[in-house]
């Protein structure tokens, strides 16, 4: 349940992480394309401070010991993905763009809110029953989470939970992915 604070900043880990994202995030209007208003979160990422308290924030609310393995999607979810992966303990795997892969890879095309895409992920990434925790910067429709939780579970990996940093409500990603557990620390 997203948590709302009265200066309307909310996030499932409360207002203060929600306020501290939202700090960090620039809007870049007209990128990729004309019409998109971007999310910027390199700021966030630049900040040591504030990237610490959320990564810390993230590990605390899933906890140290509920995966074997961190997720990141392409490319920013790599960011954060290695960040929680050094603070735990555990290794981190990347699910990439098509191509990018050398060894055999299962691969999920979906619609983005801006064109198509394909993710691949090694088919030897996880052992049967590897509890995995997913992460990425920005949960928009819900189409590159969906292809990457499936991927996952293709892969033999079970999903343990699914955290961005910024859930951009209003393009029903979180509803996408229901019945699954979404975490956010900003939604918008």
């Amino acid at each position: 349940m997203t948590e709302t604070h009265s200066s309307g900043v909310r996030g499932d880990s409360g207002p203060e992480v929600a306020r501290l994202v939202a700090s960090r995030v620039l809007d870049v209007p007209d990128f990729p394309k004309p019409g998109v208003m971007f999310k910027d979160l390199m700021p966030l990422f630049a900040d040591g401070a504030a990237f610490r308290e959320v990564i810390d924030g993230i590990v605390a609310y899933h906890g140290r010991e509920s995966f074997d393995t961190v997720v990141g999607i392409e490319a920013r979810g790599f960011v954060v993905a290695a960040a929680i992966a050094y603070a735990t303990g555990v290794g981190v795997v990347p699910v990439r763009k098509a191509g990018k892969l050398p060894r055999p890879a299962y691969a999920a095309s979906y619609a983005l809110e801006y064109g198509e895409a394909t993710l691949e992920v090694h088919q030897d990434a996880f052992t049967a029953g590897h509890r995995v925790l997913v992460v990425d910067d920005v949960l928009a429709t819900g189409g590159t989470a969906a292809a990457t939780l499936d991927l996952v579970e293709r892969a033999g990996g079970t999903v343990t939970g699914f955290t961005v940093l910024l859930e951009l409500a209003f393009l029903k990603g979180r509803e996408r992915l229901a019945p699954r557990d979404v975490h956010a620390l900003l939604t918008v």
